[in-house]
Order: C-alpha cells, then sequence, then structure tokens
C-alpha cells in the first residue's frame, strides 16, 4: 500500500480496494506494478537520461526518458488521466500532472526519474505493507497439512488434514504438531500451545482436555477426537477474526483519511496558484514557476501519512494475537489506552471458574439422600459452573445409574434454577431468591455467613415452604490474578470486581486479588447501571467476564475483555472487543500497554509524514525543490513511518 493507492482510502485489508476512483486498481495490482528487474531498470535508464541532459544529448536524453518510464510502468499514469477526466483528483492524478507538464517544459529527465522513483516507492511500500498484514496468516501454517488417523483395526493412516471428519481418533506422537481441535481420549503428556493463547508454561494434558491445532506435543504419545473442521479450529478463529479487524478502521485511521481526502484537493489549487501567481508577484519566470509548482504535486504526495495509520494498526494486531490477545479491530486497539477503570467478573475471570462442592449438608435430619438426588437432578441439567460442581460433588457420593426425571427446568438469572421433581417444584438457588420465597431465618443466614467469610460460594435447595439442602462451593483463584491487578494499578487503571454471587464471597476473593472495591449479589441489569455509572464519575470503563451473563455489560462497556478459554461461552466471546485466549488477565494490562504504544507511534508516524512535507513545501516555495528531490524525500519517509510500524509485530518479544 503506498502513495498510488492510499488516497481517499477506504479499505485497508485489500490492495485493489485503495485509490482515488479509477485509481483502484492502478497502485497495488502485483500484475500492473513492474518487478524490480524492470525498476531496477527504469532508475539505470533515468539517470543515463540525466546524464544525457547534463551534456545536451537531447533526443537520446529524450529516448531514454521514454523508455525509463515505460519500464516504470503506465499504470499510474493511465489511472491519474482517468481520474483527470472524472474529476477525481487523487495522487495518480498528481503523478500525471506531474511527469505531463515535466515533459511538457523540457524537464523530461525529471519525468523519467520521477516514475521510476515512484515505482519503486510503490513496490518497497507493497511489500511492507503485506509483510504486516500477511503475519497473521503465517500462524496457519503452524497446524500441519496431515493427520495420523487411527482406524479401528489399530493400524495408522497419515490423511489430509481436510479429508478428516470431526469424530476421528487422531494420534499425535511426541514432538509432534497437533493437526486440528481436538479432546484427549489417551494419553498424558505437556503440550505447548504458545502460537495459539500465548502461555509461556507447557500445559499438561489428559484424558477430556482440550487440545488446539498448531500446537506442539512435548513428551508422551497422545491420542485425540477431532472436535472441529479444519476451518473451524480456533487456531483459524483467530486468523479470520485477525483479518476482520484489520478491516476495522481505527479513530486516527479514520481521521487521516478524511484529512487527505480534503488536502489533495487544495494542493491542487495551491499548485495552480503558485504557477499563475509566482511570475507575477515574486518575479519568476514562467518555466520555473510551473516546475516549481510540478514539484509541488509531488511533494503533496500524502502516501506516507495515510500509509502510516493501517501499518501500525496492523502490526500491532498481529503482536497481540500471538501473545494470545485477540483485539477485534483499530478501534478497540486505541480505546483501550483510555481505560480508567476495568470490572471485573468473579467467577471464571478471577477465579479459575472451576469450582469444586467443598461441603453440603441436609437442614432436615433424615434427608440426606434424597435432597443429594433432587439437588443433582437440577444442578446437572444447568450450564452455571456452581451448579456443574456441585453436580459433580453429589455424583461421587450417589449410586451410579441415576435417574434425572426433573421436568420444566428453568433459569433464573442471578438467582438460580428450577424445576418439577415428582411432581414438586424445587429451586437449586443463592440466598436472594431464598429470601424473596421469604423462606431465610436468622439461623439460615448465620450459617451461609460462616462459609461466605471462608470465600465460599453458598447455593440452596429449597422447595415452597422448606429450605431443604445446603451446598457450599470454592473457586481458587487464578495463579496471574494477583499480578494482573498489581499490573492494573501499574498502568493507573482501578480494578472493581462486579459479581452475582453474595456479597461476602466477592469480597473475600476480591481482597486476595488485592481488589478493595467488589460488589455482589447484582444481577445482569445491576451490572449494567454500575457501568454506566462508572463511565460518568470515573471514565473510560472496560468489563471482564466469561459467561452469558455477562455479554450486555461487555456489550455496555467501552472496551469488553471475554476469557476465551474452556469455562467461555460463545456469547460473551462474540460480543466482547478483545478476547484473552489464555484466560490470563494479565494480558489486560498488556492490551493498554500496547494501545498506548500503538497510539505513540501512530502519531509519531503522523508527525513525521507532515513535518517533511512542510520542509519541501518551503523549498517549493522559495524556488529551491526538484521533483526528482520530493519524490526520494516522499519515498524515505514512507519507508521510515513503515519500518517504524513495524516495530509493533515484536512488541513484548522477550
Amino acid at each position: 500500500m503506498g502513495c498510488g493507492a492510499c488516497c481517499g482510502s477506504s479499505a485497508p485489508s485489500s490492495s485493489h480496494a485503495h485509490g482515488d476512483g479509477d485509481d483502484a486498481h492502478a497502485g497495488h495490482d502485483h500484475g500492473v506494478l513492474p518487478g524490480w528487474p524492470r525498476i531496477y531498470a527504469a532508475l539505470a535508464v533515468a539517470l543515463g537520461a540525466e546524464i544525457c541532459h547534463w551534456y545536451e544529448l537531447q533526443y537520446v536524453g529524450m529516448a531514454l526518458a521514454v523508455v525509463a518510464i515505460l519500464l516504470s510502468g503506465l499504470g499510474v499514469y493511465k489511472a491519474g488521466i482517468r481520474s483527470l477526466l472524472n474529476l477525481k483528483l487523487g495522487i495518480h492524478a498528481l503523478m500525471a500532472v506531474a511527469v505531463t507538464g515535466a515533459f511538457l517544459i523540457g524537464q523530461w529527465p525529471e519525468a523519467a526519474m520521477v516514475m521510476a522513483l515512484y515505482a519503486a516507492a510503490e513496490r518497497i511500500e507493497d511489500q511492507a505493507m503485506d509483510k504486516a498484514r500477511n503475519a497473521i496468516r503465517s500462524l496457519l501454517h503452524l497446524a500441519p497439512e496431515t493427520a495420523d488417523v487411527l482406524h479401528t483395526d489399530g493400524s495408522v493412516q497419515k490423511t489430509p488434514v481436510d479429508q478428516v471428519r470431526v469424530g476421528t481418533t487422531v494420534r499425535i506422537a511426541p514432538g509432534a504438531r497437533v493437526p486440528l481441535d481436538g479432546t484427549v481420549t489417551q494419553g498424558e503428556s505437556a503440550v505447548d500451545q504458545a502460537p495459539i493463547t500465548g502461555e509461556s508454561q507447557h500445559a499438561d494434558k489428559t484424558v477430556g482436555d482440550e487440545l488446539y491445532a498448531g500446537s506442539v506435543n512435548q513428551q508422551g504419545e497422545l491420542q485425540m477426537q477431532v472436535t472441529a473442521p479444519p476451518g473451524d479450529t480456533l487456531l483459524a478463529r483467530i486468523v479470520h477474526a485477525v483479518e476482520q479487524a484489520q478491516a476495522s478502521r481505527a479513530p486516527t485511521q479514520r481521521f487521516v483519511d478524511r484529512f487527505a481526502q480534503v488536502y489533495t484537493p487544495i494542493i491542487f489549487v495551491l499548485a495552480i496558484l503558485l504557477a499563475v501567481l509566482a511570475p507575477l508577484v515574486a518575479g519568476w519566470t514562467w518555466h520555473q514557476s510551473i516546475y516549481q509548482a510540478l514539484a509541488l504535486l509531488v511533494i503533496a504526495c500524502p502516501c506516507a501519512l495515510v500509509i502510516s495509520t493501517p501499518v501500525t494498526v496492523v502490526s500491532a494486531l498481529t503482536a497481540a494475537a500471538k501473545r494470545g490477545i485477540l483485539i477485534k479491530g483499530g478501534s478497540a486497539l486505541e480505546q483501550a489506552r483510555n481505560i480508567k477503570v476495568i470490572a471485573l467478573d468473579k467467577t471464571g475471570t478471577l477465579t479459575t471458574g472451576s469450582p469444586t462442592l467443598v461441603r453440603w449438608r441436609a437442614l432436615a435430619a433424615g434427608d440426606d439422600a434424597d435432597a443429594a438426588h433432587v439437588a443433582w437432578q437440577l444442578a446437572s441439567r444447568s450450564d452455571h459452573p456452581v451448579s456443574r460442581a456441585i453436580a459433580a460433588g453429589l455424583a461421587k457420593t450417589l449410586p451410579a445409574q441415576l435417574e434425572n426425571t426433573v421436568q420444566d427446568l428453568q433459569a433464573l438469572p442471578g438467582r438460580g434454577v428450577e424445576g418439577k421433581v415428582n411432581g414438586t417444584r424445587y429451586v437449586l438457588a443463592n440466598l436472594r431468591m431464598i429470601r424473596e420465597m421469604e423462606l431465610a431465618n436468622a439461623e439460615l443466614e448465620a450459617l451461609l455467613t460462616e462459609h461466605e467469610n471462608q470465600g465460599r460460594t453458598v447455593t440452596l435447595l429449597a422447595e415452597e415452604h422448606t429450605v431443604r439442602a445446603l451446598f457450599a462451593v470454592a473457586d481458587p483463584l487464578r495463579a496471574t490474578s494477583r499480578e494482573a491487578v498489581e499490573q492494573l494499578k501499574a498502568v493507573g487503571v482501578e480494578a472493581i470486581v462486579l459479581s452475582g454471587d453474595n456479597t461476602a464471597t466477592v469480597k473475600a476473593v476480591a481482597t486476595e486479588a488485592g481488589i478493595d472495591d467488589a460488589r455482589g449479589n447484582l444481577l445482569p441489569e445491576d451490572k449494567l447501571q454500575l457501568l454506566a455509572e462508572f463511565q460518568k464519575t470515573k471514565g473510560p470503563t472496560a468489563m471482564t467476564g466469561d459467561g452469558i451473563n455477562d455479554a450486555p455489560a461487555l456489550a455496555k462497556a467501552d472496551v469488553g475483555f471475554a476469557m476465551g478459554g474452556a469455562h467461555s461461552t460463545g456469547m460473551a466471546m462474540e460480543t466482547a472487543a478483545v478476547v484473552l485466549m489464555n484466560d490470563d488477565l494479565r494480558r489486560i494490562p498488556d492490551t493498554i500497554r500496547l494501545s498506548r504504544s500503538a497510539h505513540r507511534i501512530l502519531w509519531q508516524n503522523i508527525t513525521l509524514a507532515l513535518g517533511i512535507k512542510l520542509v519541501f513545501f518551503a523549498l517549493a516555495l522559495t524556488g529551491n525543490a526538484t521533483m526528482w528531490m520530493a519524490v526520494v524525500a516522499d519515498m524515505g519517509v514512507s519507508l521510515l513511518v513503515v519500518a517504524n510500524g513495524l516495530r509493533l509485530r515484536g512488541w513484548g518479544a522477550p
């Protein structure tokens, strides 16, 4: 993406979508832009034309100039003529006028050198942008092209991955890459999944654990059952999401594009005024004034200005993806630097999301077995982490082959579940629901407080008139949560816990994580109300969560962060602007730091591009500019901003 394709551009993700109207197919179509051998030849012939001009070999020099222009390619020139005829003033129109004018006033060596240098600049910038844009696609090559399919007779056949069906059993040898997403069915091993999740430590995998395409089996042999086709692996979805994000234009990028659309016509007017008024006001010759006006057109090319934003944004998105941070577009990338407050859900976000039933008791004598069976039936039909923990814990103590007869099961958002067992309606819910049923009493609340002070989540089984049993579940804090909170404080972001769990448990977990402000007993609408309050009183607010009930808050927040691991819901990941693929909360301060680095580089590039333009404007207005010098300077600053933007691809690397 170079100057020929950037004026008035609107879709950085496609090289054919840039340009000024009819220019769209001229700048970066590799079929039009000449290859390096022709560009080298064009530069050499243009230099020969300069030498002939110096020795006054006029006709030989003109012939060489024409050859140099032909070698440089006529795609840009033709596109410029079409743009002029359609009154669309872009960079191709600038170049067409400058080259034609230079030839008409006898500066044919200048015209040849401008075209040759312009073609070189286009090719270099095009390759640099492709390098940034395609870096993320290189991740797809991490997954092997074949898989060792295990057949029922015990034989193994090497099969192309696009022919492996979901449900097939695949063998992964030690040291081999995982070919597709799947679930371990046999074996234990450590797996390096850093390319997918950004985790620096190897993940221990055993039966039932998920494997991701592109990760590397380190030790023992594994067998897995394929759970996704090649086009729907986590790796493929990451690449697809980043490609979509690249088409989402950042605020700075939209500003620069609008600026370029206004800037280019203004330059045409200034060039005309310079050509007409300089002889009348400054006493220049007509030849000199026209030449400087043409030089001004070349100087005005806003390619460095416009290319500075997409290459920086794409590089940042790529760097983030390699660290397990999936940022869905330039807007989210830029907004992250402004975050003042981040609201964190508790279960599955601050904690592992894998709670364990640590204690339970029936509240009526002799009711143990029946209460446990009813609670198991309700819990096993719910997808809430606490319910799953209760179901798993009770299953260990109940007889095998239990029958689940629950009917009319309904989720009670922010409360629990209810259903009918053997004709009786039961609820498996939190204290909020029990209070609404007017079944709470001082003895029960004291019992709950005892558990909650230990950071346990308490769920109660109740029917219409009686609380039957109590279940205490503990969800351990993630190993990285405290460090993540410290890093958030270091970047000036206040962390607050918002949870639907009881306040005492929420405060206990928040204290363990190093967070002072914790709010519990919140329904989804309560979280929305608090987010709006924080946005009004504290500034831009982010939200982090993993569940369906977090989706409204993730959408409401200035930046939504979704946990992307095994326990996160698809709705949360679809709604959030940023997905943390490895469930590591430390990636949130990383995102904020990356956003600030990208913003700083964006404005460095804009300042460089405009600063160089101003210097050469001054040279043109004082009669000291030449067209080939202008192109060299423009090419130089374009490469400078590209190199500066590409620095972000290695951001955060050790």
